[in-house]
């Protein structure tokens, strides 16, 4: 009983942050802002934290919009994909990899395109619900 009230919580949490982005976005860059003092660290963790639940909406978002069930599985192979040339990049320049920069800069890179993707789609999918009403 109590496993699936704490499950069903952090799912009513997920969504809440997924359906709306900028919520955990503002509530971390000012949270980390007022409680560090540092802007940039706090805008980095905005985005880092940002990114799960941007990744999570866009998937729900492109299955609906295309009427398909691959949009998370499409978002990994993006992203992995992403990680696999910027470490083929890093190893021809330095002739190393190094596994924590490219996660690193895969995940941030994530949050600008997720967030353009999130956008777009969101207005595909209020026009497409316009037209189905009309």
């Amino acid at each position: 009983m109590l496993v699936g009230t704490i499950l069903a919580s952090i799912q009513t949490i997920y969504a809440v942050m997924a359906v709306m982005p900028i919520i955990p976005f503002i509530a971390v860059y000012f949270g980390y802002a007022a409680y560090k003092k540092d802007r940039k660290k706090g805008f980095r963790l905005a985005m880092d934290v940002t990114t799960f639940p941007l990744i999570g909406c866009v998937a729900v978002l492109f299955n609906e919009v295309f009427s398909t069930r691959f949009g998370f599985y499409g978002i990994l192979l993006v992203l992995l994909i992403g990680g696999g040339l910027l470490g083929n990049l890093q190893y021809r320049a330095k002739g190393e990899v190094n596994a924590k920069r490219i996660a690193r800069a895969v995940w941030r890179l994530s949050f600008f395109v997720m967030s353009a993707m999130y956008l777009l789609l969101m207005v595909i999918g209020i026009g497409q619900a316009f037209w189905k009403v009309i």
